[in-house]
């Protein structure tokens, strides 16, 4: 009861976000319509944390979304019940970017793989996910309340490669994905399994693997990186599970091998066909260099020798200049980009190209 919190905000939490390039760095977005960016000390907290590196003030009403970019350092992704997606540069406080084309709550967003393009989707029901080859994955419901999953390809959303009737529960599913081993984790908000499946280059593309089942349900979930993961016992993703209990529960999946007589590998050591290189903790850009208009893919690392986090990323950015210097006014607007109302919308242009 007496443990440490962050508990800054005047609103209850919607959404938090662990920074891809500063494991010391979580944002979180609040009904109090602000959004946060903490710093987390090595070690963890020793008292409850009350004052954030930065308050992000625009949205107008409450924010339930946050979404760190891929490969640009400090950028970050909020979406608000008014309707409005804005770009942020974190370690200035900017707003970069601002996308007023949806009709409704964006409720999901993602980047794809070196954060050229952006996926949203303002459907309650549905969610949407890229793929590292290109490729969208969604979930949804059908006319008939049956949920579903398909597999879409960017420039032709309504026709569907693959389109597949789950069950009729209610409860939204959440698409999580491995780019290393093209594994989508399907998890249901009150569903007590989790089903995974392995996305291919041939038909049917979509292969069911296995499901996982637990004897809660689960009311949220977060999947740790790769280079969290042990990889001396073959642990190819762990998740987080939040339960109606309130206990948060750790989930570990684990692929079991064969082991042949004459195999150079032995117990312990990194099966490489596991582990190829994964997305490191290094940013392939800065908050300018992405706005300016270059794209990179992500830097990757081995996990050969285990993952062994750097000593300089004790701080949000030590190159910067203060991040509370330039905060946008409450209510400000930067240059929009306007769009036609659509339920599903593909950005590629938002930037100096």
């Amino acid at each position: 009861a007496d443990h440490p919190l962050v508990g800054g905000h005047k609103g209850p939490v919607l959404d938090i976000a662990w920074c891809p390039h500063n494991d010391n760095v979580i944002a979180s977005g609040s009904e109090d319509c602000v959004v946060k960016v903490w710093h987390i000390p090595d070690g963890g907290l020793h008292k409850t944390l009350t004052d954030p590196i930065v308050d992000l003030v625009y949205h107008q009403r409450r924010v339930g979304l946050v979404l760190w970019h891929p490969t640009a350092l400090n950028v970050l992704l909020t979406a608000g019940s008014d309707n409005q997606v804005v770009i942020w540069n974190v370690g200035t406080g900017e707003a970069l970017v601002e996308l007023d084309c949806h009709p409704d709550i964006v409720y999901s967003a993602c980047f794809n793989w070196d954060g050229s393009k952006l996926l949203t989707t303002c459907t309650k029901a549905t969610r949407a996910i890229f793929l590292r080859h290109g490729l969208v994955f969604t979930t949804g419901f059908s006319k008939m309340s049956e949920r579903q999953y398909s597999l879409r390809t960017p420039d032709c959303l309504g026709e569907p490669i693959v389109m597949v009737e789950l069950d009729t529960s209610n409860g939204v599913m959440f698409p999580l994905y491995d780019p290393d081993t093209n594994l989508v984790y399907l998890c249901g908000k009150g569903d007590s399994v989790i089903r995974y499946f392995e996305i291919t280059a041939e038909p049917p593309f979509v292969h069911y693997i296995n499901t996982f089942q637990t004897p809660d349900p689960q009311r949220g979930i977060g999947m740790m990186p790769k280079r969290g993961c042990d990889v001396t016992s073959c642990e190819i993703s762990r998740f987080y599970r939040l339960n109606n209990s309130g206990l948060c529960q750790v989930s570990k999946y684990l692929i079991f091998y064969r082991y042949h007589h004459d195999s150079a590998q032995k117990i312990g050591t990194l099966q490489e066909d596991l582990y190829p290189d994964t997305i490191g903790d290094t940013a392939a850009q800065s908050a300018d260099e992405w706005i300016g208009g270059r794209d990179a893919e992500p830097i990757l690392i081995s996990l050969k020798d285990g993952y062994k986090p750097p000593e300089s990323k004790a701080s949000l950015s030590s190159h910067k200049r203060n991040v509370l210097d330039k905060m946008p006014p409450k209510g400000g607007k930067s240059p929009t980009n306007q769009g036609s109302p659509v339920s599903v919308v593909l950005y590629s242009s938002m930037r100096n190209k």
